[in-house]
């Protein structure tokens, strides 16, 4: 498995860009691409895709969190570029008008094989959960419905290995202890505080890291 960071608040890669906002390819083992969340902006994304090398045209799915404008900004853009693209949108979400498939999501709902969604929590956000060799890879757009929640949503699929994405104001530090990854993004208020407690497992976010499963 292979996440690309393409949009977040920060830039790790010389050429790309940075914006309030978050995105992330994710590629599985069978050649799945699914792009999570679109950033805020339209022209961003598509810069630091082009930059990044990957063909919007090879993106076969778009998984969206929830419908704030930072995670959806840049879904018009990429549906213009990509007609054929199917999306996943939490019910709280509207159907973008411009997409040919869009699949409403409220509960748990099994995606591909290995590939889930935790169904929308709390009325507000849905997150990605990807069953590898490691375990349970949970990727997360803002956290709205709070980290506790949503990892115990993916545990019921099993052990949880990483945590991937925006935590805004989580401060439970210690849910963290079992976990061998966390990658804390974009809104996470707390960013030094999780690398000062988890040196090893603290991973660095920004638009161009790939991290590697």
């Amino acid at each position: 498995m292979k996440i690309t960071i393409v949009y977040d608040n920060e830039v790790l890669k010389e050429g790309l860009k940075a914006d309030w906002g978050f995105s992330c390819l994710v590629e599985v083992e069978n050649g799945q691409r699914i792009l999570f969340d679109t950033g805020a902006s339209g022209l961003i994304l598509l810069h630091n895709l082009d930059k990044l090398s990957i063909d919007p045209s090879t993106i076969a799915e778009i998984f969206i969190s929830h419908a704030h404008w930072d995670h959806t900004g840049g879904l018009l853009d990429l549906i213009n570029l990509n007609k054929e693209v199917k999306i996943y949108v939490p019910s709280s979400c509207p159907k973008p008008v411009a997409a040919r498939e869009v699949v409403s999501i409220k509960g748990p709902f099994q995606i591909h094989e290995n590939i889930f969604s935790t169904g929308e929590l709390k009325g507000v956000e849905q997150s990605l959960v990807v069953r590898t060799k490691e375990g349970l890879v949970v990727i997360t757009g803002c956290s709205h419905p709070g980290v506790r929640a949503i990892l115990q949503a993916a545990s019921r699929l099993g052990k949880v290995h990483g945590l991937i994405g925006g935590l805004h104001g989580f401060s439970e530090f210690d849910l963290l202890i079992d976990l061998q990854l966390v990658c804390p993004c974009h809104c996470t208020q707390f960013k030094s505080e999780i690398r000062r407690l988890y040196p090893e497992q603290c991973l660095d976010c920004g638009a161009g890291s790939v991290l590697e499963i």
